[in-house]
């Protein structure tokens, strides 16, 4: 089964269409698309799809309805199938300085419509582009959230963030985040992440979330957490109170820990058994986000690039969660050049394309530890599979019970080493902080 996600960030559509047979040869079985709901098209700043203009028109500087028509289209043909996910704002609407600033999409955006009727008729998903769809009636009034209330739940539900128009919970906005999401649904859209999740009330996640018209999509939010107090406040009431699926913040923060200097690679052997990541059936599993490395509060998260490696090997060598592979066409290196090439076109890099083969020969097999301290974790997949990564700075060695693999030949996926298993001990020697994903010939 395939079930990795690419996250294709701040790809043009036609040319997600034009490399679809690299992505389906990686071995992808999902793309997570950035917020095609209309916004500013002039300009190219990746962040401009985040901020939303409009529900009822498709376009934005990546693409039109057409071509995403065609691009869902193409990825429900080719063979295997690809999923198709659509990140989703409905938390607030574009940060814009025009006298009627809270009315959207605006008299000036309304004009455009008139004039270019044939463009925006071609792009419209649904609705009368004739009359406006918000007013300031339709926003919360709080003001922005300060640094210091980032633990009070009501003012990061009900408040400003950096200065972007935070929408009521009203039936009128409710109604229209429910008929936009349905008409992306009848399009094609297998699923979507909703973007700054933890900033919505109850009542606006119930309200597509338990909506029937769309009990056939998979939903995954961004409950973004990075201490103690955030995860009391919102991740833990999210998981009680919501079926949907979210970015696995605690174990990205354990997976920091073990691999940072003084860390144990233990914390990474059971942590969803010690709180220290979600249920295995509701985690989008990450190492990098767009978020991380193009927000500067957050990009102290950045782990090295070795280590970033090692990470990958355990979230796509491990079992449960839905691993996540971020792909970029360097923007954060427009602002930190020593990023540079770091995750331009990261979906094709062969090491993560080995480690893809080996999650989908392997997917749905129990993971057994076989050997675990400080530096050294390991362990198997089923009876074909066996992870080992090394974060120590020196060569080792490991030797553990190979109970329950098969006596056959295996290969490393990464080094394409060759093995043949037999016995009931084996040993493997690790070169300093690297990894192994042996896969046993069928």
């Amino acid at each position: 089964m395939r079930d990795v996600v690419l996250h294709v960030f701040n790809w043009q559509y036609q040319e997600i269409i034009n490399r679809l047979g690299e992505i389906r040869d990686a071995g992808y079985g999902a793309l997570l698309i950035p917020p095609p709901i209309y916004s500013d098209v002039k300009g190219h700043d990746w962040w401009q799809c985040y901020q939303p203009k409009d529900y009822r028109v498709v376009l934005s500087h990546l693409g039109g309805k057409q071509e995403l028509k065609e691009l869902i289209e193409q990825c429900h043909t080719i063979e295997p199938k690809l999923k198709v996910y659509a990140d989703i704002i409905i938390n607030h609407m574009a940060n814009e300085t025009r006298p009627d600033r809270l009315n959207f999409p605006g008299e000036a955006e309304l004009a455009n419509y008139r004039k270019n009727q044939a463009l925006f008729e071609a792009n419209r998903l649904y609705g009368d582009l004739s009359v406006g769809l918000f007013s300031p009636f339709d926003f919360n009034r709080g003001g922005n959230i300060e640094r210091d209330q980032w633990c009070d739940r009501d003012r990061v539900i009900y408040g400003d963030y950096n200065n972007l128009p935070d929408l009521m919970d009203s039936p009128w906005v409710l109604s229209q985040q429910r008929t936009m999401l349905i008409a992306l649904a009848a399009m094609g859209f297998d699923g979507f992440r909703i973007d700054a999740i933890k900033h919505l009330s109850e009542r606006m996640i119930d309200n597509f979330a338990d909506s029937e018209s769309l009990a056939g999509s998979y939903f995954f939010g961004e409950v973004l957490t990075g201490s103690d107090c955030e995860e009391n406040i919102f991740l833990d009431p999210f998981l009680r109170e919501t079926w949907i699926s979210a970015y696995d913040f605690p174990l990205f923060q354990t997976i920091r820990e073990a691999f940072g200097f003084g860390g144990s690679l233990r914390k990474l052997a059971h942590p969803e058994a010690e709180n220290n990541a979600l249920p295995w059936d509701r985690a989008v599993t990450f190492v990098v986000n767009h978020d991380i490395p193009h927000n500067k509060d957050f990009r102290g998260w950045l782990l090295d690039p070795t280590d970033e490696h090692l990470a990958y090997v355990y979230i796509l060598g491990r079992d449960g969660g839905l691993p996540l592979i971020y792909s970029d066409h360097n923007e954060s290196a427009h602002t930190y050049s020593k990023d540079r090439d770091r995750w331009f076109d990261a979906f094709q890099r062969e090491d993560i394309k080995a480690m893809i083969k080996f999650h989908n020969a392997v997917h749905g097999n129990p993971m057994t530890i076989l050997y675990d301290s400080d530096l050294l974790l390991v362990f198997r997949r089923g009876e074909n599979g066996i992870v080992a990564i090394n974060k120590a700075g020196y060569d080792t060695s490991v030797e553990f019970n190979t109970w329950g693999l098969k006596s056959s030949s295996y290969e490393d996926l990464i080094s394409h080493r060759q093995m043949r298993l037999g016995g009931d001990r084996c040993t493997l020697s690790m070169n300093p902080r690297t990894a192994q994903m042996w896969l046993c010939h069928q």
